[in-house]
């Protein structure tokens, strides 16, 4: 990919990709994660593969969905300084997300590049999500 075509990263650090359904789109933005945050994303997306082989993938706002039938059941952003994991339900996690957010129902999972990437968890909130109502986005 030349410089031309690379993707224009947002002021909060996260790749503009356009809006789009499928892997294809969410490949395109998980290529263009910055730095050691590619690699978190790239992991991410095979748990998520490896725990719901029938995921739909879309990538809306700048930010890759994954989703079933009934709607996202996760997200991911790309800040400057973490990894952002979005569940849709997450209140409805055992054990919650950490992070609150202003949505209702909604937590975070911010991942930093030092923390390591706790894939168990993050599994197992899979599996919980995708049991869960979606969320038509």
């Amino acid at each position: 990919m030349s410089k031309k075509d690379t993707p224009k990263l947002l002021s909060s650090g996260n790749p503009q990709i356009p809006k789009g359904h499928g892997d294809a789109p969410v490949q395109a933005y998980i290529a263009a994660m910055p730095g050691w945050k590619s690699d978190i994303g790239r992991r991410i997306d095979q748990i998520v593969e490896g725990v719901f082989p029938e995921v739909q993938k879309a990538v809306k706002w700048n930010t890759p969905l994954f989703g079933k039938e009934d709607g996202y059941f996760m997200g991911m952003y790309c800040y400057k300084k973490y990894v952002q994991l979005t569940f849709m339900r997450g209140t409805g996690l055992k054990p919650m997300p950490p992070v609150t957010s202003k949505v209702d129902g909604t937590r975070y999972y911010n991942i930093y590049e030092d923390d390591g990437l706790d894939e168990a968890q993050i599994e197992d909130w899979v599996k919980q999500a995708i049991k869960l109502p979606g969320e038509a986005l």
